[in-house]
């Protein structure tokens, strides 16, 4: 696979007022330390020197966040005015994502419904890292509620896999990944939430990018479907042999679903649950209650800056 360089920077989307990138696995978004060679934000003020906002600390305004470890589509805003409008979407829950994965072992259930609530782990060792509740250091979990659609079962260098499309309800810090794990079938290559048996050390990247972007804003709808990096002619140790769910009619029902009213704070349309019928599923997070004006000071610094949405 070719690795991240400042001149490697794919573009999937752009208009006046969005750009929608394919983020390279193992690179930062931004980063102030001196050490860091490779940022999105440096391969943006390479490729686009113009677009650059010197009112802003980086240079662009990230509508969301992506890990350090996965790939995928990440937008950016290009002007303040974009950047509200993103958070707005964000914030009333009416974006639409889907991950792939490659997770461990074969996932026996075609859809399961993961809804373990998310905190901090306060364990010494672990800073930094998330877990479910009821783990030992688990501090302030929420509520949290990710679908998984299995698509193939294959092996990984030999050893069984599961590739499955993932779709999080909830934006918590490391969502997916921790779900997966807890779940018993951890991301290939998370060397976090990963097997410590070793065998991480085998894969090139961390198993996981984000493919589906949706984000219905008022003046356009920024819409993006990525190339799958997860097949065997682009990574030879990925061995697909069984068949369950067609990728191409997922991605044909993520985009015929009519994108939620933003007046409705009920279980957005655009949901995950959609794609995922059937009895037993939990009920949706609670909403939030109206925004307070404490709570309204931090967002707009955050407009003034940049958009943040906490992902997988």
């Amino acid at each position: 696979m070719e690795p991240g360089s400042v001149e490697n920077l794919s573009i999937v989307y752009r208009s006046r007022d969005f750009l929608v990138v394919n983020k390279h696995w193992d690179v930062r978004i931004d980063s102030k330390a001196w050490r860091e060679t490779l940022t999105l934000q440096k391969q943006l003020r390479y490729r686009f020197p113009e677009l650059a906002d010197p009112d802003t600390c980086y240079g662009f305004r990230f509508c969301h966040q992506l890990d350090f470890s996965t790939s995928g589509a990440l937008c950016v805003a290009l002007n303040k005015a974009a950047a509200g409008s993103a958070y707005r979407c964000f914030k009333d829950r009416r974006v639409t994502k889907a991950y792939l994965a490659l997770l461990r072992g074969h996932i026996q259930e075609s859809r399961v419904t993961i809804s373990h609530a998310i905190g901090r782990n306060s364990t010494e060792g672990r800073a930094h890292t998330m877990c479910i509740e009821g783990s030992q250091g688990c501090e302030n979990p929420k509520p949290s509620l990710t679908e998984l659609v299995v698509l193939e079962h294959g092996l990984y260098a030999g050893d069984p896999v599961s590739k499955v499309l993932l779709k999080p309800l909830t934006g918590r810090t490391h969502q997916l990944r921790v779900h997966c794990s807890a779940l018993g079938h951890p991301v290939v290559g998370d060397l976090t939430y990963g097997e410590v048996s070793g065998r991480e050390d085998r894969p090139f990247r961390m198993m996981l990018h984000a493919f589906y972007l949706r984000i219905p804003t008022d003046t356009e709808c920024v819409e993006v479907c990525t190339p799958d990096p997860f097949l065997p002619s682009l990574d030879a140790c990925w061995s697909p042999h069984t068949l369950l769910q067609s990728l191409d009619q997922l991605v044909q029902a993520l985009r015929a679903t009519p994108d939620p009213d933003p007046e409705d704070r009920g279980p957005r349309p655009g949901s995950p649950s959609a794609l995922l019928p059937g009895p037993g599923r939990p009920p949706p997070p609670p909403t939030k209650p109206p925004e307070t004006e404490a709570q309204r000071g931090p967002c707009l610094q955050w407009l003034s800056e940049w958009a943040l949405e906490p992902d997988s």
